[in-house]
């Protein structure tokens, strides 16, 4: 059974999916989220939230969910530099959170970044990657952003919180 058999939530599931694949590969080897890819699969999540009345959620979820996307590691970026001097995180993160945020509102926020950080971890301890590294943050921020796309309500089940 599908996940989405309604036709128009299973194209732009599929569209969401195919621009998160394109943005892993390119972030894990050019450390690099095009804005070619990332701005566009933004608006789309927002117009996905204006056709039949919301295929995920509804439009004011969306624009709200891009904003505190964005602002969430925006802030996290600034309060690091003013800390430590350095940057942490490029730009390309902050709109691919915005991007992930749009197509499922603010409520997923706290489980895609805890699970793109614990799959960035993993990820560093298997191969042994030392701290101060430079390492892509993009390939575990779409994974986690696509996983709780696919399985919010799973996870919200879980968790005990209402979508």
């Amino acid at each position: 059974m599908l996940k989405y058999p309604d036709p128009w939530q299973l194209a732009f599931a599929l569209l969401l999916t195919w621009g998160l694949l394109a943005l892993i590969f390119i972030d894990a080897e050019q450390q690099i989220l095009p804005d070619v890819i990332t701005l566009p699969l933004m608006w789309l999540g927002i117009v996905a939230a204006c056709v039949q009345g919301g295929l995920f959620i509804g439009l004011r979820e969306s624009v709200i969910g891009a904003m505190v996307g964005y602002l969430s590691l925006w802030s996290v970026y600034w309060l690091f530099r003013l800390v430590t001097g350095k940057e942490g995180m490029g730009y390309g993160d902050f709109k691919l959170l915005a991007l992930l945020c749009a197509w499922q509102g603010i409520v997923m926020l706290p489980f895609i970044l805890f699970f793109s950080a614990l799959t960035g971890i993993v990820f560093a301890l298997i191969n042994r990657i030392g701290y101060g590294v430079p390492m892509a943050f993009g390939p575990y921020l779409a994974i986690a952003g696509w996983l709780t796309f696919m399985y919010g309500g799973e996870i919200a089940a879980i968790t005990g919180l209402s979508l």
